[in-house]
């Protein structure tokens, strides 16, 4: 990674979750009250670039991505800047900006309803190059970005390689066989961190924890060309060219998790810091297991976390998740 460049832009999913507050999903045909409505940003660019702005307020994140000519544009833009997000690559088009409709249940299930939006028209033509260049640009969601899954995402990459930017990425959940359409930008993907569902998926294997350091490896003789980090409940694995390095998740005790929200991407967030600054394979997974590990504490995706120094301070108190392979 050239020393020339520093910071991390963080490109793709840009949206607005507007949550509602219901006492029971109502059956269909059937009507049920919102008792309240509240309205927080989402998506990978949020989640993940707010993350990094708390862990390390002098870094800086750029927020690449696309919002529409409306309030919640208005609103997304304001809450990045607000957290020191630089926005200049944040563009505003003529689209409804991406949102999604949550229906909660106090105490129970949430349901979900998205709008695809302005996020879907993210092409390689949107990503500034110009001026200070970041050492990382990281893209997510592949299978949530239409464009991005259709050619655009593997020519970002290839965009950002050229100009000697490292690449990284990520995917959200989806059982379906469209994980193929991932496999063609692993070859230009630095480094790639996914869950062991996805992990599985991508790597056509069965995405057990024993499986957890095959499919690590097997990934990477796909293309990926520095590290593979996969992350699961109970711990991570990295494979790299130091080999393949397992470490155990933070043991948070479950009076204190209020909720899992946000968890992935905090993950993602203490990795890519962590790479960033150049740590080894097993501190990127014992920082990014931290980094997690801060998001439990809150129900939304992005307070829970703090500083490097008050996360490693805090995460002192609990052990680890002892793996057994």
């Amino acid at each position: 990674m050239g020393a020339d460049k520093y910071g991390i832009a963080v490109a793709g999913t840009t949206l607005v979750d507007k949550l509602n507050t219901i006492a029971a999903y109502p059956a269909c045909g059937e009507l049920t009250k919102i008792s309240a409505v509240n309205r927080a940003v989402g998506g990978c660019v949020p989640n993940v670039g707010i993350d990094l702005k708390k862990i390390c307020p002098t870094l800086p994140v750029y927020a690449i991505g696309r919002v529409g000519a409306d309030d919640n544009g208005v609103y997304l833009r304001e809450v990045l800047q607000e957290n020191g997000l630089d926005v200049s690559g944040l563009l505003t088009v003529e689209e409804t900006t991406s949102f999604t409709e949550v229906m909660s249940i106090p105490g129970g299930q949430r349901t979900f309803f998205t709008y695809a939006g302005a996020d879907a028209g993210l092409t390689a033509d949107d990503i500034p190059l110009t001026g200070a260049l970041p050492r990382i640009l990281h893209l997510g969601y592949f299978l949530l970005l239409d464009k991005v899954d259709n050619g655009e995402g593997l020519a970002i990459l290839k965009k950002a390689s050229a100009a000697g930017i490292a690449t990284s990425i990520d995917l959200v959940s989806e059982n379906s066989d469209r994980y193929a359409l991932v496999r063609p930008c692993l070859p230009y993907t630095d480094y790639l961190i996914i869950n062991e569902m996805e992990a599985g998926r991508l790597a056509e294997l069965e995405p057990t924890v024993a499986n957890l350091p095959a499919i690590a490896q097997k990934l990477m003789e796909m293309g990926v060309r520095r590290k593979v980090i996969i992350h699961f409940r109970e711990g991570a694995v990295c494979c790299s060219e130091q080999g393949i390095t397992t470490a155990g998740s933070v043991d948070v005790p479950r009076e204190e998790i209020v909720g899992t929200t946000g968890a992935g991407d905090a993950f993602c967030a203490g990795a890519l810091y962590a790479i960033h600054e150049g740590y080894d394979d097993r501190a990127i997974l014992d920082f990014a297991a931290c980094t997690a590990a801060m998001a439990l504490r809150t129900a939304d995706a992005t307070s829970g976390l703090c500083t490097k120094d008050e996360i490693e301070t805090i995460c002192q108190k609990y052990g680890r998740i002892q793996l057994c392979w």
